[in-house]
């Protein structure tokens, strides 16, 4: 290939990368536009984004009560959404901007600079003794833990530790609600929806503070 061939290939890279920053430029102005338009209208039901962490990404999804859903990687992202058109509206949009606060706050948490969240949140996904279960649960305080039958006792009914720990197995909102720091009565630290691993490395994070 002679120097003007590689000249003009490079005019052409440039062109591309010019032309593919522009393209992405004005697709995420006009998805911004578009969830603004969408919120504004009332059209907008779900909003949704996803964010990187040491426990995988995690999907953050919220209603304009407040949040409504944090999800592990491991349920599939796709299937929560899809669950989520079901069971609250399908009118669901990406909307970055929305979770910038609550992005911030999840940083914050896992450099061991916060150990409370201060977020709005819309329980609306769970009923009946669940939902007094998860609002014990946010009683348990960073860097303790209590067991299944603590909780079910706090909860009003001492016999109810496998309903207890089902409610924590579903518990829509985990880390924020934090139902890591539930454990089993011997010690053991007992299952988690996000794994083992990311419980065992959340209580680490809490107990190192």
């Amino acid at each position: 290939m002679n120097t003007n061939s590689l000249a003009d290939q490079d005019v052409i890279d440039a062109l591309r990368q010019t032309f593919s920053h522009d393209m992405n430029t004005d697709l995420a102005r006009l998805r911004t536009g578009l969830t603004s338009a969408a919120e504004k209208t009332g059209m907008l039901d779900v909003s949704y984004r996803t964010v990187d962490s040491p426990i995988g990404r995690l999907l953050l999804a919220a209603t304009p009560t407040g949040l409504v859903r944090v999800a592990f990687a491991c349920e599939d992202h796709d299937d929560v959404l899809a669950s989520l058109a079901e069971t609250i509206s399908p009118r669901i949009m990406f909307a970055s901007a929305r979770f910038d606060d609550v992005c911030r706050q999840f940083d914050e948490y896992f450099q061991r600079r916060r150990d409370r969240f201060e977020v709005q949140l819309d329980l609306q996904l769970v009923k009946g003794f669940r939902r007094t279960v998860l609002g014990h649960l946010l009683e348990v305080r960073y860097g303790h833990t209590a067991s299944y039958a603590e909780l079910a006792r706090l909860s009003g009914n001492a016999a109810a530790v496998r309903a207890a720990a089902s409610a924590c197995s579903h518990n829509p909102l985990p880390v924020i609600v934090p139902c890591h720091r539930i454990i089993r009565t011997d010690g053991s630290i007992g299952k988690y929806l996000g794994g083992v691993e990311a419980k065992h490395l959340l209580l680490t994070l809490e107990r190192g503070s």
